[in-house]
């Protein structure tokens, strides 16, 4: 395996965790300070520090200290671009997956099928007579 290959599977382990995705979303913005970012993570703002260490450590944000506060921003802004195309991907399966569903019969309903379908009678031809 390739370096550029380990380097991107480092990366996304990286981002593999839901408060992780969560302080780069909340980075997009704008440089914040640990405790904002503690209240916008709301109950699990007591991971912040332990997730941020990941983050700092895998190079993808960066620190400022200002007095005793300590800021955090991201490190390359293209991170915000790779969250937004996963955001896509996430929209367009999901949408497929509404459509799935929305072609799926009620609960106790038949379901039908296309071998099930009768063809159309023909009307006026020679069938002898006979109707079906």
């Amino acid at each position: 395996m390739g370096r550029m290959q380990s380097f991107k599977a480092e990366y996304f382990k990286a981002l593999a965790h839901p408060t992780r995705i969560r302080i780069l979303e909340l980075l997009a913005d704008g440089e914040k300070s640990v405790g904002e970012l503690q209240a916008g993570l709301g109950p699990d703002g007591a991971a912040a520090s332990q997730q941020l260490a990941i983050l700092r450590l895998r190079n993808i944000v960066d620190t400022r200290r200002a007095g005793t506060s300590i800021f955090y921003r991201l490190r390359d802004p293209e991170v915000v671009q790779v969250l937004a195309t996963v955001r896509r991907i996430f929209d367009a399966q999901v949408g497929e997956l509404r459509s799935i569903a929305d072609e799926t019969p009620p609960e106790g309903e038949p379901v039908r099928t296309a071998s099930r379908r009768r063809a159309p009678v023909a009307t006026g031809g020679d069938d002898g007579g006979r109707s079906r």
